[in-house]
């Protein structure tokens, strides 16, 4: 059975920094788009970072470029480093891994792809 597992959530000022992990079981990661998504309360789930598989190119959302980093870490394993945190990064961010994640400048998953439980991310005073 596929799984995708999280890990890395918590509660931390703004300024601060967390690293978000996510690692696939029962399937290898090598040549699929994978990504990070996130869902603040209230509003709709949004793309944040994406890498096509093909090439290693990397997508990141106007909001967060230049404070996230996303990586591929092993065959099974990819990470979101997320720095310099605001309030309004506030969200439970989501994992995916897909056939077509990547296009263009922008990030798109199916509903029906695999992803992670979630991770919460409070950045909070």
């Amino acid at each position: 059975q596929v799984q995708l597992v999280e890990s890395g959530g918590g509660l931390v000022q703004p300024g601060g920094s967390l690293r978000l992990s996510c690692v696939a079981s029962g399937m290898s990661l090598q040549g699929y788009d994978i990504g990070w998504f996130r869902q603040a309360p209230g509003k709709e789930r949004e793309w944040v970072s994406c890498m096509r598989g093909s090439d290693s190119s990397i997508n990141y959302a106007e909001s967060v470029r230049g404070r996230f980093s996303m990586s591929r870490d092993s065959a099974n394993g990819m990470s979101l480093q997320m720095n310099s945190l605001k309030p309004e990064d506030t969200a439970v961010y989501y994992c995916t891994v897909d056939h077509y994640i990547y296009y263009g400048g922008l990030c798109a998953a199916d509903p029906t792809a695999r992803w992670g439980q979630g991770a919460q991310v409070t950045v909070s005073s």
